[in-house]
């Protein structure tokens, strides 16, 4: 059985790493779907054991903040966003700012694979309609979605895998993270300007009437009070007794109820290959984790305290991410987090696989978002032009994130 455990392991994250193998029709959901029945198959999990290994609070908390913010696309919440932030831009200086701060700050509240989506094409027509070079404007983009994005439980994925593992309040994660984030916000903005030094070097005016934003505030009265609504639940969930994931099921409810949207169109639009690749994802892990190969993990001294325990914790996150993508190493690693169950080294966990996912391209689902998107508006951006800048930020953030929670454990901040 642990032979058959790691075989079937092994060419389930070769599906997830590569997606597409010769002869096989094959992609990152498949493969975990195939790895999940593999499991059970074989005899590595009983299908009640593979059932009670999904993590039921992350796929419920996924589902409901996929709910409202569908809800608020198709009222053109975004378009209204966009719409706000951009027409403050005079040149492509302060329009580079404008955007990585709407698109960090938004990724921190929306979870950012959405946020990227309905950026990406409003950023190309406005570069294009000023006649400026829509790349390093979409390469700042991808860099602020994945580092604002780690501020929040809600913000990512492997966010709110680590937020309902942990048990973490949101105020509480938010605070720790924050500074992080707005640094690494700071350095995108330099990084984008020291690498692509010909697009700012004179200040051209930015033209945004050209754009078309499509919005509806009539509907919006109703989605975007409840999205506010559920918010402030989550930095108040401890106090009137109720866990993130009903909190954002609550709001999905709501907004199912009162949007002026068919309910058909909402669910319809919400992302459930996603849902069936974390589902699937937690029951190869399980299965993995079972056959005893989790020990050699476990055997690491991740848990040492101070500098030495954060720095392991980054290292790894920024080998991992490059091999499986932050989210499938998150799932990988909670067994060994929810053992050692240290706040700090959650909290590093959190920005080191989040911000590890800036990289490379296939560092996070996010820049496969925005890369594909592009390419379909005959945007190119090659692997060596995002690798120059990426590593660069990542590296430089890594140094603010290790730096920021050191110095918060020296403080004492930390629970445990």
């Amino acid at each position: 059985m642990p032979t058959t455990a790691l075989i079937i392991f092994i060419i389930t994250y070769i599906g997830i790493i590569f997606t597409r193998l010769p002869g096989i029709n094959i992609d990152r959901p498949s493969a975990a779907f195939f790895g999940a029945v593999a499991m059970v198959l074989f005899g590595v999990l009983t299908f009640d054991e593979a059932i009670a290994a999904i993590d039921f609070n992350t796929i419920t908390l996924l589902l409901g903040m996929m709910i409202v913010i569908t809800a608020l696309e198709l009222d053109g919440f975004f378009a209204l966003i966009a719409k706000s932030t951009i027409r403050y831009s005079v040149h492509q200086g302060r329009l580079l700012s404008i955007i990585v701060f709407s698109t960090g700050i938004s990724s921190a509240f929306l979870v950012n694979d959405t946020v990227v989506l309905l950026f990406t094409p409003i950023i190309i027509y406005i570069t294009r309609a000023s006649r400026l070079n829509p790349i390093p404007f979409l390469v700042a983009e991808i860099l602020a979605s994945n580092i604002g994005s780690a501020m929040t439980i809600t913000g990512n994925p492997q966010n709110m895998l680590i937020g309902i593992s942990s048990g973490m309040d949101y105020g509480r994660f938010l605070l720790h993270l924050l500074p992080v984030s707005l640094l690494g916000m700071f350095i995108i903005i330099w990084c984008i300007k020291l690498f692509f030094p010909a697009d700012f070097k004179n200040k051209a005016p930015v033209l945004c009437q050209e754009v078309t934003f499509n919005y509806r505030l009539k509907a919006m009265k109703y989605s975007v009070p409840i999205f506010i609504a559920v918010i402030i639940m989550f930095f108040m969930g401890k106090i009137i007794g109720l866990n993130i994931p009903v909190i954002a099921l609550t709001g999905a409810a709501l907004i199912i109820i009162f949007s002026k949207n068919k309910p058909s169109v909402i669910i319809k639009k919400v992302d459930w290959v996603l849902l069936l690749f974390f589902a699937c994802l937690f029951i190869v892990v399980h299965g993995f984790e079972k056959a005893g190969y989790m020990n050699t993990l476990l055997q690491q001294d991740y848990s040492r305290t101070g500098l030495g325990g954060i720095t392991a914790i980054h290292g790894l996150s920024l080998i991992m991410s490059q091999i499986v993508s932050n989210v499938p190493f998150t799932v990988l690693i909670l067994p060994l987090m929810k053992t050692i169950n240290s706040e700090m080294l959650w909290l590093s966990l959190a920005s080191a696989s989040t911000l590890a996912g800036n990289a490379t391209i296939i560092g996070a689902m996010a820049n496969l978002i925005v890369i594909e998107s592009a390419e379909k508006l005959n945007v190119k951006i090659s692997f060596y032009t995002f690798l120059k800048t990426g590593l660069t930020v990542t590296l430089l953030s890594f140094v603010v994130s290790i730096g920021c929670i050191y110095l918060q454990y020296l403080l004492g901040w930390f629970n445990s």
